[in-house]
């Protein structure tokens, strides 16, 4: 585990604004995104009929519709053990395969960091 406390403050604030997400729409993940201007894109879990997105590809869609193009972070609060290859890959694809992606539980406690590599 991380001690979130020790985390660079840009990255403590993508972690309580993908927390917030979660909490506030009631969903399985949050996650929020930066991009190389230090705006920032939150988003919960996508569950619809039609369209399933997690809460990472979903802010990662959400930084690309609003014309960024690159990624300094991202992260995501579940309770899930591991961010899947498929939420990995849409971060590399948008910011590279150093992006680092900080995995959080739903206490926000960051548990790791991996890279979208």
């Amino acid at each position: 585990m991380t001690d979130s406390s020790a985390l660079d403050p840009e990255d403590r604030k993508i972690v309580t604004l993908a927390r917030s997400a979660r909490a506030r729409n009631a969903v399985p993940e949050g996650a929020a995104v930066r991009d190389e201007t230090g705006r920032t894109y939150v988003a919960g879990t996508v569950a619809l009929d039609s369209l399933r997105l997690s809460a990472l590809r979903t802010a990662v869609a959400m930084a690309v519709a609003s014309g960024a193009t690159s990624l300094e972070a991202a992260a995501v609060v579940t309770a899930a053990e591991t961010v899947s290859d498929e939420d990995r890959a849409a971060v590399r694809d948008l910011g590279g395969p150093k992006t680092p992606v900080l995995l959080a539980g739903p206490d926000g406690s960051v548990r790791t960091t991996l890279t979208a590599g």
